[in-house]
């Protein structure tokens, strides 16, 4: 045993415990940050009286060394009676930003591997480094406080709970953690790619080192911005919570009220409100959300991030952009991620936008007062090109639809 596993596993065990956990996931993908992750909660584990922790691994598809990685995961956990789930993304191959195209892909793998485990949370093997490297990667976008901050050692995505235990340990202390166990590991080589900003970010972090900027005082500058952070979120939940309302789906707000908000106050209620219409991602840019802030205030419609915003008399709405909507889904999944259909339906039936196509088919729509790309966004069920229900526009024909994700106030509250 290391002369630090007793410190290291002592930062697995206290996050575990505060948030109550029993069942941990560890995502592993068979490098040194991952693997150690595992072996300091194998041990946590053992001196909790706990069950072990079950080994998750995601294969992309992106790399050809893949197998030989996961095969070294499961090596480990053969030895040491720990059960391996291996998930692949079924996708198509990620285009744009490749790095943020798998990262998505794999918090959802991660949280149907949980559920299926029935896990009570995910450990992940971010570290000090990591969080040191968000940071430069953040400040090169000029990003505000909100991408500045610590990264949370909490968290829920994907209907699964996340945890970080590691934010405060270094790299080389893992690294130096898996010598003295013996503990192979594997080193991407996309790690020594300048294609991708993480790395040029590690680079630049061994640059300032000598200047007294290294990852352990970038992860105290993020932690600080977290705690700053905080305030703003209570003041932007305070103002969101008086002046926006839920209705159909869609936010709407009264121009007055939102316009006499401090600009900043004003920018991040907006933010949020494009958030829970579109789901968390990475934020707009600022530039781009105050042209949308300032055309939507001004009487113009414009679309941001997969939202529509634009005003009716005295009031502004935000709702899904109707061309950014999924096509139609299966009954049983939450369709855009918000909506599931109760009970029953015709066999072939699908759930997705009623559109225009619908709206044109329920002639009496207008009586519900609300507007008419608020309704086109709504959930309906389609059978072929024949609208079975819209319950949301006064056509339930019998079906109801319920709302999915989390409510707006709570959200405003925890996000």
């Amino acid at each position: 045993m290391t002369e630090a596993r007793p410190a290291l596993c002592d930062h697995v065990a206290r996050s575990v415990d505060t948030e109550g956990i029993t069942r941990l996931g560890v995502a592993v993908s068979g490098g040194g940050d991952s693997m150690a992750l595992l072996d300091l909660a194998r041990h946590a584990a053992h001196a909790r009286g706990a069950p072990l922790p079950v080994a998750l691994s995601i294969d992309h598809g992106l790399r050809a060394e893949v197998a030989a990685e996961l095969a070294l995961v499961a090596a480990y956990c053969a030895r040491h009676g720990i059960v391996h789930r291996i998930a692949r993304w079924e996708g198509q191959a990620a285009t744009g930003n490749l790095q943020a195209s798998a990262r998505r892909a794999r918090y959802r793998r991660l949280a149907e591997l949980a559920r299926a485990e029935g896990l009570d949370a995910v450990a992940l093997a971010h570290t000090q480094d990591d969080q040191a490297e968000t940071l430069l990667m953040r400040l090169a976008r000029a990003s505000g406080s909100d991408g500045l901050r610590a990264m949370r050692a909490v968290f829920d995505r994907e209907g699964a709970r996340f945890l970080r235990p590691l934010l405060t340990t270094s790299r080389a202390a893992l690294r130096a953690h898996l010598r003295g166990e013996g503990i192979d590991w594997a080193e991407d080589p996309s790690n020594e790619d300048r294609r991708f900003d993480r790395v040029r970010a590690r680079q630049a972090l061994a640059a300032l080192g000598p200047l007294g900027l290294d990852a352990e005082a970038l992860a105290r500058v993020a932690r600080i911005l977290a705690d700053e952070n905080d305030v703003l979120r209570r003041l932007t939940a305070e103002a969101g919570s008086g002046l926006v309302e839920a209705r159909a789906g869609a936010l709407c707000a009264p121009v007055i009220g939102m316009a006499e908000l401090d600009p900043e106050l004003r920018r991040r209620v907006l933010h949020r409100m494009i958030d829970w219409l579109s789901g968390p991602g990475y934020p707009p840019r600022a530039d781009a959300l105050h042209r949308f802030a300032e055309a939507a205030l001004n009487g113009e419609t414009r679309t941001l991030a997969g939202v529509v915003a634009f005003t009716i008399g005295p009031t502004l709405w935000l709702a899904r952009e109707t061309a950014a909507l999924p096509p139609p889904g299966p009954v049983g999944a939450a369709w855009d991620g918000r909506w599931r259909l109760v009970g029953s339906a015709p066999t072939g039936a699908a759930l997705g936008a009623l559109g225009e196509t619908g709206l044109r088919q329920i002639p009496d729509w207008r009586a519900l007062g609300l507007p008419r790309s608020v309704l086109a966004a709504t959930p309906a069920l389609w059978q072929g090109e024949t609208l079975v229900a819209a319950p949301l526009a006064r056509a339930p024909n019998g079906f109801e639809v319920k709302f999915d994700g989390t409510d707006w106030k709570t959200f405003l509250a925890t996000h």
